[in-house]
């Protein structure tokens, strides 16, 4: 079987950083979530204007879609913020516990090994 290639966008998407992700997603999500919004506000107001049914159910089920994207995309998008969070905990801590280590350890002598032969009882 022949190995399919990826889209060459999907490999763009995966060469980004996770903050460059996070950058991108967070207003477009929110953007996305907005114009939903006013999408289906748009559709109340045909409704209430007397429209055909098919029209501002259409125009609403369109803002609703626009909605839940847009939601899901800026739940995906904290998704990413979380973990650039928690990769700068952890590294913050282990840089804490090297720090630690090398303040806690007093400069010691070490003593060399005698050969197995010998005792240090002589």
């Amino acid at each position: 079987m022949t190995k399919l290639r990826k889209p060459p966008g999907q490999r763009m998407i995966n060469r980004m950083s996770t903050r460059t992700k996070w950058q991108l997603l967070t207003p477009l999500s929110l953007l996305a979530f907005v114009v939903g919004l006013c999408v289906f506000s748009e559709a109340a107001t045909r409704r209430m204007q007397g429209a055909p049914t098919t029209q501002w159910a259409l125009w609403g089920a369109y803002g609703l879609i626009l909605i839940v994207g847009g939601l899901l995309l800026f739940g995906q998008a904290q998704r990413f913020r979380s973990q650039l969070d928690y990769r700068r905990f952890v590294r913050r801590e282990l840089k804490k516990r090297d720090r630690g280590r090398s303040r806690n350890q007093p400069l010691t002598v070490t003593k060399q090994k005698s050969s197995p032969g010998r005792s240090e009882d002589r």
